[in-house]
């Protein structure tokens, strides 16, 4: 069975689907047999249909992977709501058992599989499991996605914290720009990576750059995304990048010659 690890964020928003395919891909072209999931994804148009919604997508195109749809996304929700409520909004709710069986399912598939998480640590899935059960359970290594600037410290210290309490593995903290530079430079942007470091012991990776149309799943936007996370020379990623995110975190071996 395949190594698993689950990309957490510190909030909605924070760029986990865009890690996530990153780090597929880069492990994609390393040559490793990488499998992804998104157990539940909320905000769908079209929840009811056969083709995957654009999160799930993104990650299966990174991954070269075609995967069904009912393993890497069991459960498709209309209401841009945590599981727990999307699923009460329908009527419905969340089976554990069925996410489990999913991910076992890839597991068994593939060397490495990425689970792409629904906001933060603590969301609820159901009215007693949370995000963080669902990680102990399988026994996935936590990839934290937090945003690069000013409010992070705290987000991000309560994320690893409630990580440790609920004994996960943590395998280190990237910081991503998930906004355009402005006018009015955040001097947070350049010290939290190193104070986080201090401050937790952990690898942490970053920042990784804003590219503009990445939101909008602009093909040469996330072309140019995949460039810089690479450390190619298009645009720096800082003195990290993605391309060397698990092997900084201890993650996996070697990329394969």
């Amino acid at each position: 069975m395949g190594q698993g690890f689950f990309i957490a964020g510190t909030d909605t928003g924070v760029g986990k689907t865009m890690v996530a395919a990153a780090v597929a891909a880069w492990l994609r072209a390393a040559g490793y047999d990488v499998g992804v999931m998104k157990p539940i994804h909320t905000g769908c148009r079209h929840p009811g249909t056969r083709q995957p919604p654009p999160d799930t997508a993104l990650l299966m195109r990174a991954a070269g992977v075609r995967d069904p749809l009912e393993l890497v996304t069991p459960y498709r929700l209309r209401q841009p709501l945590s599981p727990l409520a999307a699923a009460r909004a329908e009527g419905g709710r969340i089976d554990p058992r069925r996410l489990r069986a999913a991910y076992r399912a890839l597991a068994d598939r593939h060397e490495i599989v990425l689970v792409e998480g629904s906001g933060g640590l603590l969301v609820p899935v159901t009215a007693t499991a949370t995000m963080a059960d669902l990680i102990r359970a399988w026994g996935l290594i936590v990839i934290l996605v937090a945003r690069a600037g000013l409010g992070t410290l705290n987000h991000t210290l309560l994320s690893i914290e409630a990580a440790r309490r609920r004994r996960l593995t943590v395998g280190g903290i990237l910081l991503n720009h998930t906004r355009p530079p402005s006018g009015s430079r955040d001097p947070s942007a350049t010290g939290n990576a190193a104070l986080l470091r201090e401050l937790t012991g952990l690898p942490v990776i970053g920042p990784l750059p804003y590219v503009a149309g990445l939101q909008r799943r602009d093909a040469r936007a996330w072309r140019r995304w995949l460039t810089a996370t690479r450390g190619g020379r298009a645009r720096p990623a800082g003195r990290d990048s993605v391309r060397r995110l698990l092997d900084r975190c201890g993650l996996a071996p070697p990329a394969r010659r």
